[in-house]
């Protein structure tokens, strides 16, 4: 098992840093990349046509690499979770009727587009999960969930858009088994792996997915505004949602820019964003994935789990609902509130404790990482202590 690496970090020594899923610190070697690229510009004439392409071909396999992709012509560099799921929304072939499944308290930026597109082409949108929280324990509900969204699919299904980990309480989706029934009816499976790309690991050739999105400031430990797509068979001769100098073909010939070019570049990259050379951020994702691919997604698993063993059982002890292992990555978890007790004092408390964790709906959501250690997981559950006994 990998020991901590809090010494790879700049966090302040007092914060105990229990929030990953809000955004990642940056690892002393991004933030170094970020500044030497920063440098880099202060001279443009070193910056070569080849720069262009050569950071963003790297950037591209090590993501390949990392959710196991077959090759890095299928990864498309994007700078949100919105601006991929706008490209698969473009490139979906819909009709009036056909239905949309996604999930109750979806984050918004693969929600938004569905319901305009809903509207536009007169589709259902079946928003599966809202009453599980009052069905259900902790203990039932992941389950529970889970075949909820396998049985709102059906032949009317055009798509399921949903992500791998529930952005709020960290409730684990079986994407195998759902990716499964999506294919029996045809439709398109469009996954969100922002909160869990990077921590768990992910085979898209295992799942099989149309498409999978990622940001990369949270898991990934890249800046804020950069991220990837995976586009499958589905998607890959589609439109762009903008259309670029440098994702058409021969682009690389700066000299022939103004022959202008009818065809795209091969594969996805011709859903690039503009500027995807962006020569401050992509030196440091590519450090940053660099970093992952070290650890591995497993190795992160097993550190975070480990972190967390000692401290389940009291936690739990103290009323808060927590799921099961089986039905959470370890990477991200929500707890559910004591009875009487107020989530927003809980958030109080904690922060008072220098305890940084999130609320999202109605759960602290808590997301540790390998910069964390014994001392931040004692703080917290003390802090925890604290909020039972107000």
């Amino acid at each position: 098992m990998i020991s901590c690496q809090k010494s790879l970090f700049n966090l302040p020594p007092d914060l105990h840093y229990l929030n990953c899923a809000y955004m990642s610190p940056l690892p002393a070697i991004v933030e170094e990349a970020g500044i030497e690229a920063i440098r880099a510009k202060r001279d443009p004439s070193l910056i070569a046509p080849h720069d262009f392409f050569e950071t963003v071909a790297r950037v591209k396999s090590q993501f390949a690499e990392l959710i196991h992709a077959d090759s890095a012509d299928s990864i498309s560099l994007i700078p949100s979770v919105s601006y991929g799921i706008a490209i698969a929304a473009r490139n979906l072939e819909v009709e009036r009727g056909q239905n949309i499944v996604l999930l109750h308290e979806q984050f918004p930026s693969n929600f938004y587009t569905w319901k305009r597109l809903a509207d536009e082409k007169g589709l259902e949108l079946r928003v599966v999960g809202k009453n599980l929280n009052e069905m259900f324990t902790s203990e039932g509900r992941c389950r529970a969930w889970n075949e909820a969204v396998i049985d709102a699919i059906d032949k009317d299904t055009v798509a399921v858009a949903l992500p791998i980990v529930h952005w709020t309480d960290g409730t684990l989706f079986d994407v195998v088994s759902i990716s499964q029934k999506t294919r029996q009816h045809g439709a398109a499976l469009i996954l969100d792996g922002t909160q869990s790309v990077g921590a768990l690991p992910f085979d898209v050739g295992q799942v099989k997915p149309d498409a999978l999105v990622v940001a990369g400031y949270k898991w990934m430990f890249g800046p804020y505004s950069t991220g990837f797509a995976w586009w499958g068979e589905r998607f890959l001769g589609g439109v762009p949602i903008e259309e670029n100098w440098i994702n058409r073909l021969g682009s690389e010939d700066f000299a022939g820019l103004v022959d202008f070019e009818a065809q795209y570049q091969v594969g996805a990259a011709r859903f690039d964003v503009g500027e995807k050379s962006n020569f401050a951020l992509l030196p440091m994702l590519e450090a940053a994935v660099s970093q992952i691919l070290q650890w591995t997604p497993e190795g992160i698993q097993e550190y975070t789990a480990a972190l967390l063993s000692d401290w389940e059982d009291e936690i739990s002890g103290l009323g808060f609902g927590m799921a099961s292992r089986n039905d959470r990555g370890s990477h991200l978890f929500g707890l559910s509130m004591p009875e009487g007790i107020q989530v927003a004092d809980a958030r109080d408390i904690l922060a008072a404790a220098r305890v940084s964790v999130s609320v999202r709906g109605s759960s602290i959501r808590v997301a540790p990482h390998v910069y964390n250690d014994h001392d931040d997981m004692s703080a917290f559950v003390d802090a925890l202590k604290k909020v039972v006994q107000q």
